[in-house]
Formats: structure tokens, sequence, C-alpha cells
């Protein structure tokens, strides 16, 4: 019998907990890889509680519940998550752990997945509960999964070979490195649990979670040079073995665990950042010592071949001229007050189609009109979808998949008739002037993404207003929109990677924005490639950014008389190479908004 609401699932996990003598359960969003985005198979949270975005979790007790969820959700959970049966929660001022300790009674058996939590998580919560008197017991299969009666399979989409001529490495290039970094650190193997680093390591992508060209599976790679591909037999293909080559054996999924307990007497390295806590329990119950450091593809995987970053450039030309016509129609069809955030984001994809080389999305479509543009993280649902209103801000956040590179890129536009306001002009003046600084800037190589957040903070700062996300992120090359080690943001926030140092060839967003709430939304986001500064009579190495992401701007939401004579020059160089990548691919009406939109300021 299936359970349509969420109370009787809740209800229903309740009485497995109860049978399996639980007084409570953790559910986080998450997969066996820790993954950003998951596949439908492991959307546990959503289907218990209703709860649809990509960050948050949820505590089962006996006679309460919570969800835990950070500020980019807190409109959101409120509207999917039914208060009468959860507690809402704010993350980081408590934590599922902390909330168990203060409303679990001593002596309470908690349940988890070892399969789902980190490491680092695991023991954090087993040291925090054992001064409470509280158990943390690892769970034997999902208690959720019991009570799931309809849940999805895992996709058995095949994995294929990423050709050599877009990566610019070979997979026993990249093997032969992680092989000598094991024989330097005097370890005998180490496991590689992230879908992106596995698909990097092989060359190899695969189509098992939305936006995101991965196949689930994991890499055992040892310190000979050889390796174990963990992954589902109908997934691997002739073509695919073929391309792995003798030095790869592939082995079912299911064999990962017994794998692992076979390593008795070996020095394993795992990334803790990275695996789950049932990789270590496994490890460590076969007898192998197991040592934590990074995962050796995340650095190199970061940083850009020249190929790669050709693609990206080919890649950006290619999503810019779709992003044009896109754009067009916007302004031409908005102002009506006919068209929906529904409706505008599948005639994006609609525009990104016309490329044969569009693989997926390269992410949920943020399509926000009015008070929606001022969460910085709105999914727009059926539920949610309203028309974009006349007379306001919209803004557009979205990406492509295509095989030479991922693209990511937000627009704010005016949508008629009428002018915007002068509050609306000047946060959006101030947030182009942080871009600009930022796109300008020039830095010792390796000075950390925290360094250089506050240049396109600076001039939201002098008007008393600043934005709660991040600058930039990584991005991957056909692989994660998200991808670490490096990133632009707050030194010392909750986003990891802010102390990492860029380097030649990493690509990151540089995108600042503003968010008035209930009212607009600001965002302006390009991709840049960390490139050699080339200062003459420089006294070491120093760096820059190449702006690849090469779209208008709306000169609507613009003051020039608050930018400066080198915001102007950046601002006019900037639409000249729009309009020169993007002119050869458009015409008529698309050609003719192109050189319209990209005059001089």
């Amino acid at each position: 019998m299936l359970m349509q609401t969420h109370e009787a699932r809740l209800d229903a996990l309740r009485t497995e907990l109860e049978k399996r003598g639980l007084d409570g359960f953790v559910v986080p969003i998450s997969d066996e890889h820790m993954s950003e985005y998951v596949g439908s198979y492991a959307q546990r949270l959503q289907w218990l509680t209703g709860f649809g975005g990509s960050a948050g979790s949820a505590v089962v007790l006996k006679d309460k519940a919570a969800m835990f969820t950070d500020g980019r959700y807190t409109v959101q959970v409120r509207e999917q998550v039914d208060g009468k049966l959860y507690d809402y929660e704010d993350v980081p001022k408590t934590s599922p752990a902390k909330w168990i300790a203060a409303n679990a009674a001593k002596g309470a058996r908690i349940g988890y997945d070892a399969w789902l939590h980190g490491v680092e998580w695991a023991e954090e919560a087993e040291k925090l509960f054992a001064k409470k008197g509280i158990e943390l017991v690892a769970v034997d299969g999902n208690p959720i999964d019991a009570v799931w009666a309809d849940r999805p399979e895992p996709s058995g989409a095949v994995a294929v070979p990423h050709e050599d001529r877009f990566a610019g490495r070979s997979s026993a290039d990249k093997r032969a490195e992680i092989a000598d970094w094991l024989k330097e650190e005097g370890y005998d193997a180490t496991v590689i649990t992230a879908l992106d680093s596995v698909a990097w390591v092989l060359n190899m992508r695969g189509a098992d979670i939305a936006n995101t060209p991965v196949a689930l599976s994991y890499i055992l790679a040892h310190a000979d040079g050889t390796a174990e591909l963990f992954i589902a037999p109908e997934k691997v293909t002739p073509e695919l073995t073929k391309h792995l080559g003798n030095a790869v054996s592939v082995r079912e999924r299911s064999d990962f665990e017994p794998a692992l307990a076979s390593l008795k007497g070996k020095t394993v390295a795992v990334d803790p950042k990275h695996a789950v806590a049932g990789i270590c329990r496994a490890l460590e119950q076969g007898g192998a010592k197991v040592v934590h450091d990074a995962d050796p593809a995340v650095l190199p995987k970061a940083i850009k071949t020249p190929e790669e970053q050709q693609g990206h450039r080919d890649a950006q030309a290619r999503d810019g001229a779709a992003m044009v016509k896109y754009l067009r129609w916007i302004e031409e069809n908005a102002p009506s007050g006919e068209v929906d955030e529904l409706g505008a984001a599948a005639k994006l994809r609609e525009f990104r189609g016309l490329s044969a080389d569009l693989k997926d999305t390269s992410f949920d479509t943020i399509s926000a009109a009015a008070g929606h543009a001022a969460l910085p993280h709105y999914k727009v649902d059926e539920d949610s979808n309203i028309p974009i209103p006349p007379s306001s801000i919209y803004l557009c956040d979205s990406g492509g998949q295509y095989l030479d590179g991922t693209t990511d890129i937000t627009r704010t536009v005016w949508v008629g008739p009428g002018e915007p306001t002068a509050e609306m002009i000047d946060r959006n003046t101030r947030v182009l002037k942080g871009h600009i600084e930022l796109a300008l800037a020039t830095f010792p190589d390796e000075t950390t993404g925290g360094a250089l957040d506050a240049l396109a903070r600076i001039h939201l700062w002098k008007a008393g207003v600043d934005y709660g996300h991040g600058t930039g992120h990584g991005v991957g090359s056909y692989l994660s929109v998200h991808e670490g080690p490096q990133r632009i943001s707050k030194p010392g926030g909750a986003f990891p990677g802010t102390e990492t140092p860029l380097r030649e060839g990493m690509i990151l967003s540089n995108e600042p924005g503003y968010y008035k709430a209930g009212e607009y939304g600001i965002r302006i986001e390009n991709l840049v490639l960390c490139v050699d500064a080339q200062i003459e009579g420089s006294e070491g190495k120093y760096l820059a950014f190449e702006t690849l992401t090469l779209v208008p701007l709306d000169r609507r939401l613009v003051e020039k008389s608050m930018l400066t004579p080198t915001e102007i020059q950046w601002w006019n160089d900037y639409h000249a190479e729009v309009r020169e990548t993007l002119a050869p691919q458009l015409d008529g009406a698309d050609l003719e908004w192109l050189e319209r939109e990209c005059l001089p300021l």
C-alpha cells in the first residue's frame, strides 16, 4: 500500500524504528558518495517530509521531529514541510546532533545510516551523545527503504568514455600520478568515492544524476598503478571496457564493501570530506589501517588542462548565443504578464537545445520573478510558479552541460513597461562594480579565495548592505557545476574552500548579488579562469581572471555616473568581446538585439 501523506510516512517510519529497538533516526539529503545532488532513489528526505531543497536533514524521535535547514531555505522549508509534524530548526545555530543531545532521553538509541553520513559527522555525534548517555547506532539497512514501497531503482544508464581530446590527459596518466602519490606517502591504496573524482580519474561520464554527468561507482586505486572500478554490470559496455584498459579491473558495485573488508594489513587513504562512515567501518573491521588524507583527484581536477580551458571557451560561446535568443524573447514577451517562471525556464531550455552539443542543464534553472528573486536558491515548481509581473526585476540563474564544458550564468533584467526604481538601479550598479572589481583583480599566485571576497562586496558595504552567499565556486569540465576545492567567500564562513590557494587553470564563478526580501533580487554571474597576469617587472608569479561567460548585461539597471572610467572601459571592452564572439552565430532580430545591447555605455 502506498502512503500518500507525509504524516502517514512519518508514522510508518516510527513503527519501523520501534521494531528495530531504535528511539530515533537521522535523515540527511545524501547518497553513498556524499554528492551535492542525488538520484531519485536517494531522495529519502523529500519522500519523508516533502522538502525539495538540496541541503537539509531531519531527525525523527518517538514523540517529536525536526527539520534542519540553513538561511537559504528558511522560506522554502516552511512552504513544503508541515509544521504540525516537524519543528523548524536553523543551521548553524543548532544541528541535528545538538538537537538530539538536548531532546532525546538518556539511554536512547539513535539510528543512522553509515552509508549516508560522513566519517567526521559520525565521530563528532558519537562523542557528543556519549556525554548525554545516548547511543549512536549504525543501522543494518535503511529503515526508510523498508517503508518506502515505491522507491525508485538507481539509474541503469550506461557509463561512457570521455575522450582525451576533451580531457587533455589520459586516464593512465592520471592513475600514474595517483600511484606516485600513494608510494610517496607510504599508502597501499586509496578509496575514491566522490562521483566527479571517479569520472575525472577514469575519463568516464554517465547519466545517473540529473544535471551532473556521472556514473554511480567507486574506485580503489593501488600504489602499483592498477585500479578497481566498482560499478553495476549493466552500466559497462564493450566500448567502456576497451577504454579502461587492462590496468583497471571492473567489479560489481555490490563487491565494494567486501573488497574493503579484504584489505587486512594494508594502509588505505580515505578523504573524510567525501567518504561516508560506512567505508571506514568496513576497512577497520577488515583489519586495514585507515588514514585520513585528501582525495588525490580533487586538486588536479580543479586545475584545467589547456584542452579543457579551450573547451570551456567554446561551450561558453554556444551558451552565450542561446542566452541572447532567450533574453531577447524575455524582453519582448514578459511585459505582457503572460509569461510565468516555469514557462520562462522551459523556453531557455528550448533555446539551449538548439545546439546539438547540449547534453543536459547543469542544474535546475533558477527562474525567479519579483520577490522570488530575493531567494538566492529559489527553485520554481508547480506550487510556487508565478507570472513574471510587468514593471519588475527578473533573475535567471542557469547553465548547460556540454561535452567540452559546463556553464553557469546569472542575468538580472528589467521587465517593462516603465523604468526601474532609483534603488534598484543603485543596488544593481553596486553589484556590477563589485563584479568588475573582482574581474579586474590581479593577485599573487596561491592567494586564497577568502582574501579576494571583499573586492566584490566593498561597494555594497558602502551603502550598508551585503549578500548572504559566497561570491564564487569552482566549476567542473563537463562535470559538477559546483566543484571544489577552491572558493571565493568570506573567510571563516560556513563554506569550505575559502583557504584553498587559487592556481592558474582554476575556473570559478564571479557572482555578487543583492536581495531585498519580498521585493526583488539581483545577481550578476560570469565564470572566470585563473590565468598568468603577465605583469612586467613583477616580483614573483601573479594571477588575473579571464572572463569566460559572454552575454550582454542589462544597461537599464546601470547608473553610468556611479561608474569610474576604468569600470566603463571594462563594460565597453567586455561587450565588444561579447559582440565579436556571438555575432557570427546569430542573424535577424537576434543579431540586431545583440548589436544594440553591445553598444558602448
